[in-house]
């Protein structure tokens, strides 16, 4: 990448990062602070805004640095750090969007049966059992993608030769 787009890029995306870390934060803080947004529907959000926030966090800076330096280099063990956590964290967010949905379901469907359906310790039993599956999925595939031999991925993945 030229010289030329680097120095845009970098204020885009520090714009776009910013703008993402504040909205998740600020998300959060409101749900926290209002004490008529202490219901399971908002505690999933706020958990969400959490990933969200995470997400986010994973690739976005290491992004920005080589935007600044010019490199495009990674270490193998920052990539598999970084891949850990955005692939845990994209997997907790599939978990916690399906607790909502579960949610609203039971909000809509039964709606006699809510309170005693999604109490407080079910929204966090969910929110406990999406991010304790998430970095679990995440583990045993970044694990058994880490420990192929290098030789073995050179093989099958080498430059087409002319």
């Amino acid at each position: 990448m030229s010289q030329n787009y680097r120095s845009p890029l970098f204020i885009l995306f520090t714009f776009i990062y910013l703008l993402t870390l504040c909205g998740n934060l600020g998300m959060m803080l409101l749900i926290l602070m209002d004490s008529c947004l202490h219901t399971p529907m908002y505690f999933f959000l706020s958990n969400l805004s959490l990933v969200d926030f995470g997400y986010s966090s994973a690739v976005t800076p290491k992004v920005m640095a080589g935007f600044l330096r010019g490199d495009k280099v990674i270490s193998y063990n920052a990539c598999a750090v970084q891949m850990f956590f955005f692939v845990a964290l994209a997997t907790v967010e599939n978990y916690l969007l399906a607790s909502m949905a579960y949610d609203r379901y039971a909000a809509v469907c039964k709606p006699l049966h809510y309170t005693t359906t999604m109490t407080a310790s079910v929204g966090a039993c969910l929110a406990l059992g999406s991010y304790v599956c998430g970095f679990l999925n995440a583990s045993f595939h970044i694990g058994g993608i880490f420990s192929l031999s290098l030789l073995l991925c050179s093989r099958f993945f080498s430059p087409i030769q002319s």
